[in-house]
């Protein structure tokens, strides 16, 4: 039997069929990042923080960006290196990524986790703010982990607003991944950011808190800058952003600043990375029309499930996630085809 007949049917969102009571997509996206299952991932999080290292990494301009870094200890030499970006108001330390990176780790894979800018409690790194346009850093981070951290070029996984960010990265910068899957990922910001208004309200409550707390932290790493007001920060989630654009970014409108880091429509026609997208049907906070809306070229699967909510994908299996088996196989096989492109053997095939 040939490797090819041996190796397990790739699996595909559409086919995934959670149990009765995990099908509400609420539910889905609110486990995925509840403390529960994060109490219940130990075993992962020890896997993945073991032996992690911090790394600060020079993005060019002055800024600099924190990754954590953990080497794979299965087999001899490791299969690549996966970089893994977090959602908005999430971290390195994020459950939905912490399954993902463990189940990696034990696949041989080596890991390093980027804290976008001013998440992971890394506020005093920068002066400026963090906001959603802010790719160069982004772009400048995955090429010094290329040309630094790693022998070939790595993968590059993000989830929600990291999805978007690792889409966008791929558009710039080709040649330095092997591959890209984008899970659940920011597509048309003004439908997809703001559709948190007329969602159930605990949406906007919550990354309402997180981002207000971001914000206070920024406030004590530099005391000296007038950041924002109390009326400005007991603004709803419109308001705030508003403030945030017109205050602290070149934009001229709100409006201008959500155009910037849309990928809707044909703006990812010229990507020429081996990529999948992953989403849900029933995502609350991203609207299925976007991704049907996307004009993709060849080399991009995009992979709709009916259930998942938004970056949940959790299964029979719980609490482990459909996703880390589903991203594994994906970057496995990207790595695959960089060795062959290379003309050498895979490790795990040597």
């Amino acid at each position: 039997m040939d490797a090819a007949a041996a190796a397990p049917a790739l699996l595909r969102g559409e086919r995934f069929a959670p149990p009765r009571w995990l099908r509400n997509a609420h539910l889905q996206t609110v486990l995925a990042s509840a403390s529960l299952r994060r109490w219940l991932l130990v075993r992962a999080r020890r896997e993945v923080e073991h032996d992690a290292r911090a790394e600060l990494i020079d993005c060019g301009a002055g800024v600099r960006l924190q990754g954590l870094l953990t080497r794979q200890r299965r087999q001899a030499t490791a299969r690549g290196l996966v970089v893994l970006i977090h959602g908005w108001e999430g971290s390195a330390h994020s459950t939905y990524l912490t399954g993902v990176a463990a189940a990696l780790l034990q696949a041989g894979c080596d890991v390093l986790r980027l804290n976008l800018r001013d998440h992971g409690h890394t506020q005093h790194l920068n002066r400026g703010l963090f906001h959603s346009c802010r790719l160069d850093e982004v772009v400048g981070a995955v090429r010094a982990v290329h040309s630094e951290l790693a022998q070939a070029p790595p993968a590059l996984v993000g989830f929600s607003l990291g999805g978007n960010f690792a889409l966008r990265v791929a558009l710039r910068l080709p040649e330095a991944l092997a591959g890209v899957v984008a899970v659940c990922p920011v597509v048309s910001p003004q439908a997809g950011l703001f559709g948190l208004e007329h969602g159930p309200w605990f949406y906007q409550h919550y990354f309402l808190h997180k981002w207000r707390r971001s914000l206070r932290r920024k406030r004590a790493a530099f005391p000296q800058v007038d950041w924002f007001s109390r009326a400005d920060l007991r603004g709803d989630l419109r308001a705030l952003t508003r403030t945030l654009v017109l205050r602290h970014t070149d934009f001229a409108s709100l409006e201008d600043y959500l155009d910037g880091y849309s990928i809707a429509g044909a703006r990812l026609a010229g990507l020429r990375v081996p990529t999948t997208i992953l989403a849900a049907a029933d995502d609350p906070v991203i609207p299925v029309a976007d991704f049907r809306a996307l004009r993709l070229p060849p080399q991009v699967e995009l992979d709709i499930a009916a259930h998942g909510g938004h970056c949940g994908f959790l299964g029979a299996a719980f609490p482990h996630s459909f996703l880390e088996r589903y991203v594994l196989q994906r970057v496995l096989r990207a790595f695959a085809a960089q060795a062959h492109a290379a003309g050498r053997a895979a490790p795990h095939e040597a």
